[in-house]
């Protein structure tokens, strides 16, 4: 098993993966990568944002606690040692880390999982995770189709206790995510859903994977990934159909979370109420899918 034992080892591992994220938007300078790795790593307040829906991420990578009288869901687990920031959130807004029931991931790559094998042993919580990226979650992200031979891309592998499918739920204490099968980014990236009545008013809510394209990814297939570009086209169809309220996703930047809340801000629940935000940011995307996919059809090798 390919573990980083050293933590100066590990902070330059994590450094050379964000300029990788940095390349996507034609960012190389250091700069950038360190800012984006500060991003990452820096610690931010846990917060309410809606209902049962907590916060308790870095400053960009979501991490989210579900709360039930049951017990709970814990989404995402960020990189490295944000593990310990997110046990520490838990506490921080008075629930036991013991009561996390329930781990899962938007996908399965090193800035959302490289958590979990570690809050598995901390919390004894089943690790739930979509069908199509078990292999991914299980390898320590070994297996994935771009990233394979990059271990500054890989995370400590994860022992999988079920999966789900397009349209499979997760319920806990008169909780229930739906899972929404948006494949592309990874091939099982997953969106969840949930219905949230706070003050006598439904919120729809999407915790949205969203369909960015990784550097170095192809867009008319790969031979690890041959039907991408119908899986990224087939994200866009579906995101576009959907409706929703309040729109949350597996990054802080991609909801704009530092423009609607400042850390000490009274609870709002309506705060994240953006439907014409995600559709914005969902067509946005399609855009780039398309670009690129015009670029690789004139260069085709």
């Amino acid at each position: 098993m390919w573990v980083v034992k050293s933590g100066l080892m590990r902070i330059w591992l994590i450094r050379l993966a964000v300029w990788a994220v940095a390349a996507a938007g034609g960012l190389w300078d250091n700069a950038t990568a360190l800012t984006l790795q500060d991003d990452w790593t820096r610690p931010m307040a846990p917060f309410r944002m809606v209902g049962p829906i907590y916060w308790v991420g870095s400053h960009d990578l979501s991490t989210y606690l579900i709360t039930t009288p049951a017990g709970h869901i814990l989404i995402n687990t960020g990189i490295a040692d944000t593990a310990d920031q997110i046990a520490k959130g838990i506490v921080q807004l008075g629930f036991s880390l013991a009561d996390v029931k329930v781990l899962t991931a938007t996908h399965a790559h090193y800035d959302h999982a490289w958590g979990l094998a570690e809050l598995k042993r901390r919390t004894k919580a089943r690790v739930v995770v979509n069908r199509a990226d078990r292999e991914l979650f299980a390898s320590g992200g070994k297996t994935d189709y771009l990233w394979a031979s990059r271990p500054e891309m890989h995370f400590e592998p994860v022992p999988i206790d079920d999966t789900f499918t397009d349209g499979g739920t997760i319920s806990l204490g008169g909780v229930t995510l739906t899972a929404h099968h948006h494949p592309g980014h990874s091939k099982g990236a997953t969106s969840f859903t949930l219905t949230v009545r706070e003050n006598g008013r439904d919120y729809r809510v999407i915790i949205a994977n969203m369909g960015s394209i990784n550097p170095g990814a192809r867009v008319t297939g790969m031979p690890s990934y041959p039907d991408i570009g119908r899986d990224y086209a087939l994200t866009f169809e579906r995101q576009k159909a959907m409706s929703v309220d309040v729109f949350l996703a597996s990054h802080a930047s991609q909801f704009r979370l530092h423009e609607q809340y400042t850390p000490g801000a009274a609870y709002d629940p309506a705060r994240f109420v953006d439907p014409d935000g995600f559709r914005r940011s969902v067509e946005q995307l399609e855009r780039t899918y398309r670009e690129q996919l015009a670029r690789e059809r004139v260069t085709k090798p």
